[in-house]
């Protein structure tokens, strides 16, 4: 029985944290301008050079270091702390109003508009008749 650690599986470290990233191979490769095939042996592959690693690295908004040394738990953090998307910031687009309270307003305003029109027109009817049996 052995005591020594076993080697870290670059690979299988660059394919979890892009499916945290939520990232498929097509974009990672299309981002490192490598092929979908490439992205695939690369994930295969137990080691990486480090330039090609640093290009996936930073394609994954990553350090190098955090593939290497690749943990759940770092890389949420990691990715939490640098990760800045809008959707997670809190924003309060709650009305003040009932938007149908303040349709139902503007309902009954223009009904009341409608029938001081409708007054308005009878008395200009009125005045107009009473014109004509004076001539």
């Amino acid at each position: 029985m052995s005591t020594a650690i076993k080697p870290r599986h670059i690979g299988r470290n660059i394919s979890r944290i892009r499916e945290l990233r939520d990232m498929k191979q097509e974009a990672l490769a299309h981002a490192i301008g490598v092929s979908q095939q490439t992205v695939s042996t690369i994930e295969g592959s137990e080691s990486i050079d480090d330039e090609r690693l640093k290009a996936i690295a930073e394609a994954l908004g990553v350090s190098s270091e955090a593939i290497k040394n690749f943990s759940e738990d770092s890389v949420f953090n990691i990715i939490g702390n640098t990760y800045n998307d809008d959707a997670s910031t809190i924003k309060n687009y709650n009305c003040t109003f009932n938007p149908l309270d303040k349709l139902l307003e503007s309902i009954e305003k223009n009904e009341q508009l409608y029938e001081r029109l409708i007054q308005v027109e009878r008395e200009k009817a009125a005045y107009l008749e009473k014109l004509l049996k004076e001539k």
